[in-house]
């Protein structure tokens, strides 16, 4: 593995035979661990285990209880007029995302559902995230609920929240 940090970086000459066969030694290794027929790139499961380790949250069974929630990652930004908020949420419909705004804080939740039967024995990776979530978020400055609006376009949620009109300068001119 390191022949091929030592070529990315410039480190290593490709005409040195021994970095190309360490190449050609770890294509031949893919090729076998992705073989279509997986008795024959494994001799046993214990080597499998050992050469692919699979990835898990902390608490597999956590995922399962109900009472776990994932968070979002989210953008909180003000233009002239709005405070807005963007979310990448993909995985998820608008029918199954809810927006709530209350005082001061806005609460997107919503379930991402996961439609694949896959046992678990089969994952390699497993790294997603799939059930409820929620992100409340506190606003810096008073907006207008009435006249919020959120859109989810191509897995990512924007929730534009006009500022009150308390809120907005106004330049008074000096006399």
């Amino acid at each position: 593995m390191s022949s091929i940090l030592r070529k990315l970086t410039g480190a290593v000459d490709f005409d040195d035979n021994d970095a190309l066969m360490e190449e050609e030694d770890l294509r031949e290794s893919l090729k076998n661990r992705f073989a279509a027929d997986e008795d024959d790139a494994f001799e046993d499961d214990d080597m499998m285990e050992e050469s692919t380790p699979v990835v898990e949250p902390a608490s597999m069974e956590s995922m399962d209880d109900d009472s776990v929630e994932g968070a979002l990652t989210i953008d909180v930004y003000q233009t002239e007029n709005d405070i807005v908020i963007v979310s990448t949420i993909a995985g998820v419909t608008s029918k199954d995302l809810d927006v709530s705004i209350t005082n001061d804080m806005v609460t997107i939740s919503g379930t991402r559902k996961n439609t694949a039967k896959v046992k678990q024995e089969n994952y390699f990776y497993q790294e997603c995230y799939w059930g409820g979530f929620s992100r409340s978020v506190i606003l810096p400055i008073d907006v207008d609920a009435e006249k919020a609006q959120a859109e989810l376009k191509d897995g990512v949620l924007s929730v534009t929240l006009p500022k009150s009109e308390k809120v907005k300068s106004k330049k008074i001119p000096i006399k």
